[in-house]
């Protein structure tokens, strides 16, 4: 009889959306599965910014303490939310191919605002680099924090005085959650690894490592990889205002990355284009650049110290 693998998820519907996609693909490769649910620090709590919080792998920690136990053979999370530095014991064993990377404004009556960049309104997201992306775009706006799962997000847009808020494309576009009343905000860019699944094993635990590894789209690795680089060059955590995106075009490889400041008044870029042949270190490299300038170096100096 073959061994059933049992997949850790959160509760949330995205959650179970994304581990009941690897579930259907091991299926496609005869691997028997099942769901095990285990609730994460970062669904308990839904009132305290995530910044306040201040603990990387706050939504991982629980299924990284099921793996460790034996309680689950693989765990599956939003790349995005799992720490450049993984816990000791855990492998990364499979990277999906990436969803839409793009952030999205979902506005309550309309958006004609965002066309004067000196108008006043109030943003909800609990992002700090979205606020701060935002901030230096829209320096009148105002914020409000934004927690819970999409759904609580979603209606709370309704129960408040808000002009709108910010979501992920893809947490929304996955579980067919995506309003009409929602814009592409081209000029903002995603979070390091956003939009891409990534399921994690034991390591050491070699067939689950094989068997999820079959599923593992080389492109998208290579991206999540280069954006999670840079963010690790730059010591980022959920409090830094780091973005990231990396592409492939005709065999090269787009990199644009950048740090702001929290009230948004800098923003400091770089851009890099690399052939793929010679981009494994391109996200340490662009990071790196960045640390030499002096303005970078205060921004993380003073969100070091400030955490303190």
């Amino acid at each position: 009889m073959k061994k059933i693998i049992k997949i850790g998820t959160r509760e949330s519907q995205l959650a179970v959306w994304q581990a009941t996609l690897v579930q259907s693909l091991l299926l496609k490769n005869h691997v028997v599965s099942e769901l095990v649910y285990i609730k994460s620090e970062g669904d308990i709590d839904t009132i305290t910014p995530l910044y306040e919080i201040g603990v990387q792998g706050i939504f991982t920690k629980s299924l990284d303490a099921a793996l460790i136990n034996h309680r689950i053979d693989i765990a599956v999370h939003s790349l995005k939310d799992v720490p450049t530095k993984l816990a000791e014991g855990i492998q990364l064993a499979a990277v999906l191919k990436r969803a839409s990377y793009k952030d999205i404004f979902v506005y309550k009556d309309d958006h004609s605002f965002l066309e004067d960049n000196n108008s006043s309104a109030i943003i909800a997201t609990s992002s700090t680099r979205r606020k701060a992306q935002w901030l230096h775009k829209y320096p009148n706006h105002v914020f409000e924090n934004l927690r819970g799962n999409v759904n609580t997000r979603l209606r709370k847009i309704n129960e408040h005085s808000w002009n709108g808020a910010i979501f992920a494309a893809a947490g929304l576009e996955r579980i067919n959650l995506r309003p009409s009343n929602s814009i592409d905000l081209d000029w903002m860019l995603p979070a390091p690894a956003q939009g891409v699944i990534g399921v994690v094993c034991r390591t050491g635990y070699q067939s689950a490592f094989e068997i999820v590894h079959a599923l593992n789209d080389d492109t998208t690795a290579l991206c999540a990889k280069i954006e999670r680089d840079f963010l690790r060059a730059l010591m980022g955590g959920c409090s830094t205002p780091i973005s990231a995106l990396a592409t492939i075009e005709n065999g090269a490889v787009n990199f644009k990355g950048n740090i702001c400041s929290p009230d948004g008044k800098q923003k400091i870029e770089v851009q890099k284009t690399t052939s793929m042949r010679s981009s494994d270190e391109l996200g340490e490299v662009a990071g790196k650049e960045l640390l030499k300038n002096e303005e970078v170096q205060k921004i993380i100096n003073r969100l070091t110290n400030a955490e303190k």
